[in-house]
């Protein structure tokens, strides 16, 4: 199976937002080529389609790619082998952000901090029922830091003990995924789509969402031309 994007979801440039996060961008001098022995697997960009889904040409046919779920799993994927390398690449927050929260929420960051760090955030604890964060996964950076922090703190006090936070760990970095991938309506470039194509080429399980949904199709020109009912 082929690998998945690492984009971050927010109106910036996706290149921008994988090259803050510490990825390697694709070699874009050799990106296109003439020879069609050298298309890679997942072709190459030709449209974005509602805002949705990136169609693109291969030596096969069409390829049709789900951006959103696509780049979950790259995210996934990238969080993952960060942790298992280290920890996740955080960025500090230019302006920390204050967040009110249960007083039970405020003990887990307390409590869990270790878990947090590894998680790519720096959360302390302000008053009983205050944090403040500062700072945040360098791949999650543009996402809605309030939100994220809620789902992780909430999965974080469910579990309760870090036997069972490093056993719920990939359940963690899902939720996390899917606040970092680029959601509906987020225009792209034909190069940024060529990059998640890219990306997904180099992503295990690409070919699959953290939650079992497919990632991308293939249409073969049989498929096409029995559609328009060709040749026969």
């Amino acid at each position: 199976s082929y690998g998945s994007p690492r984009v971050a979801e927010t109106g910036g440039s996706y290149l921008k937002t994988i090259a803050e996060a510490g990825m390697q961008l694709p070699d874009f001098e050799n990106t296109r080529t003439e020879s069609s022995e050298d298309i890679p697997p997942l072709g190459f960009a030709k449209a974005q389609l509602h805002g949705v889904f990136i169609v693109a040409e291969n030596k096969q046919g069409m390829v049709i790619v789900d951006m959103h779920a696509a780049h979950e799993r790259i995210t996934y994927e990238w969080m993952k082998n960060s942790m298992q390398e280290s920890e996740i690449r955080s960025q500090s927050l230019l302006v920390p952000i204050a967040m009110s929260v249960s007083e039970r929420e405020t003990h887990a960051v307390e409590e869990y901090s270790e878990w947090f760090q590894k998680l790519g955030f720096e959360i302390q604890s302000a008053s009983k029922e205050s944090i403040i964060i500062r700072k945040v996964p360098s791949i999650l950076i543009k996402t809605d830091i309030e939100e994220l922090i809620k789902d992780v703190l909430s999965e974080i006090v469910t579990l309760g003990s870090s036997r069972k936070i490093e056993a719920g760990m990939n359940e963690i970095l899902a939720s996390m995924a899917c606040h970092g991938s680029v959601r509906a309506n987020r225009q792209m470039t034909i190069v940024e789509m060529n990059a998640l194509l890219r990306e997904m080429e180099k992503t295990e399980r690409a070919d699959q969402c953290n939650h079992g949904r497919p990632t991308w199709v293939q249409l073969d020109m049989k498929q096409m031309d029995k559609l328009f009912l060709r040749g026969q």
